[in-house]
């Protein structure tokens, strides 16, 4: 009888070390290694090889032998996931999706591979049950003969399944309940998520089949599993939002076959998710009466121009030490225009309670958020709404300057298109648009002091 194999895992990155070590030598964390049960006796026979009929054999070549030719995708219906992905799943890649849980993930890629009718796609499931994801189906109400389902964690037993049926697409939910033969380990554990991910990984590159794999989080915002999990796929995809709110947003993290800088806004209806065609309109609150502390900022969220509502609420302090809160915006950047206004323009924030949020749950990263954010401040400290119809593009330096922006023609476009009549930008930006080609009033300023006395007539 052979002698059982142990290792000692680091359950935050994934480094092996045949005995137990205090510090990660990988990523420097303390008390992180576990003991886990290995079984390296069986082989790792893929048999791939005549998955399509034809056979795979791997030999070296020069690099100048290499023929490129562009990379074949599946173009789904839903533009939103077309777009994140980088024109469309590409054939072979492996994907791994991440949220937190009831987020809709699941909800999301059922819907996605029932919408594919010409293809055969099989959805795997550890956590629910047939009758679970049928209930599903039917609230989405969209047939599909080519659709099948798959209620199993064992790696072997998924393989054979797969074999028959000989899927286009293939749906993993989870790859934390997953669980492999050569893994005498739990479904979850370090080891188990590597093996698995592993397995899948070779029969999508094998195969030239597409896979997506969803994934968990932890508590603190991470993806569950060994950091290598993230190495080992194509494509990382987060998806995100508020409970409280009914958009989801799917961003992605990282992409070999695309740009990482895009993302897709969706709405959680009875019925699945929705694409949000337009999410400018949405992310603007409807206002009846103009109010003080309200501005509205021309952003970009990835290649995509977005209007946003920035609310600022500015109050006498009740306490000794003032409060900093904030919703969807950074704090230390705040803080440091709270410090501008102070220095260069002379307002007493000191004493104040200062409130921001950014409406709609959208979490802004945009550096021409500033300018906005500085406005909704000033307009809440004198208590006198901002003009009508003007929105904002800018960066705002500690010298109280306002910087320019990238991309500035498609933010004023995005604005005219909404209807607005006028735009503050920075001076710096003349040089990188026509104004003659918009009908919009496009506002040039240098400084926040002049910003001010143009809004209110200082």
């Amino acid at each position: 009888m052979s002698k059982i194999k142990t290792a000692f895992f680091c359950s935050n990155c994934g480094y092996e070390s045949a005995k137990w070590i205090g510090k990660c030598p990988s990523c420097g964390e303390w008390n992180r290694f576990t003991e886990e049960v290995l079984d390296k006796g069986g082989a790792k026979e893929t048999g791939w090889q005549d998955y399509h009929g034809d056979k795979r054999t791997a030999k070296t070549v020069a690099l100048t032998d290499v023929t490129v030719t562009a990379e074949k995708r599946i173009i789904t219906s839903d533009p939103e996931l077309n777009r994140v992905l980088g024109g469309g799943i590409v054939a072979g890649s492996i994907v791994l999706v991440a949220g937190e849980p009831g987020i809709g993930k699941s909800t999301l890629f059922l819907q996605n591979g029932l919408q594919l009718q010409d293809r055969v796609v099989l959805y795997i499931s550890g956590e629910e049950s047939e009758q679970q994801i049928k209930m599903r189906a039917d609230r989405l109400r969209i047939p599909n003969d080519h659709f099948y389902l798959l209620t199993e964690t064992a790696t072997q037993t998924i393989f054979q399944e797969i074999k028959k049926l000989k899927p286009q697409l293939v749906i993993v939910d989870s790859i934390q309940t997953l669980q492999s033969n050569l893994i005498d380990s739990s479904a979850g554990s370090v080891s188990q998520i590597r093996e698995c991910a592993a397995e899948f990984q070779r029969f999508a590159k094998d195969t030239g089949t597409p896979v997506f794999l969803i994934g968990h989080i932890t508590k603190d915002g991470a993806i569950a599993g060994p950091k290598i999990l993230e190495h080992m796929v194509d494509t990382v995809l987060q998806f995100e939002g508020d409970r409280h709110y009914a958009y989801r947003i799917l961003r992605t993290l990282k992409n070999r076959f695309g740009s990482t800088s895009e993302l897709g806004i969706y709405e959680m209806t009875g019925e699945g998710m929705r694409v949000v065609a337009n999410p400018s309109e949405i992310l603007i609150a409807q206002r009846e009466e103009q109010l003080s502390g309200s501005a509205i900022a021309a952003t970009l969220e990835g290649m995509r121009p977005l209007l946003v509502e920035v609310q600022a609420l500015v109050t006498q302090s009740v306490y000794g030490t003032p409060q900093r809160t904030v919703t969807g915006f950074d704090l230390r950047r705040l803080q440091l225009l709270l410090a501008v206004l102070e220095k260069r323009g002379g307002f007493a924030f000191g004493m104040k309670d200062v409130f921001v949020n950014i409406a709609g749950g959208l979490k802004a990263e945009d550096p021409s958020m500033d300018l906005a954010v500085i406005c909704a401040l000033l307009s809440s400290f004198e208590d006198i709404p901002l003009p009508a119809h003007t929105c904002f593009a800018g960066e705002v330096g500690l010298n109280g300057e306002i910087r320019a922006v990238n991309r500035i023609e498609q933010r004023i476009a995005e604005a005219e298109k909404l209807g607005f009549e006028k735009i503050i930008v920075s001076t710096y930006n003349k040089k990188s648009f026509n104004p003659k080609a918009f009908s919009i009033q496009v506002i040039a300023l240098g400084r926040v002091d002049e910003v001010y006395r143009e809004l209110f007539g200082g």
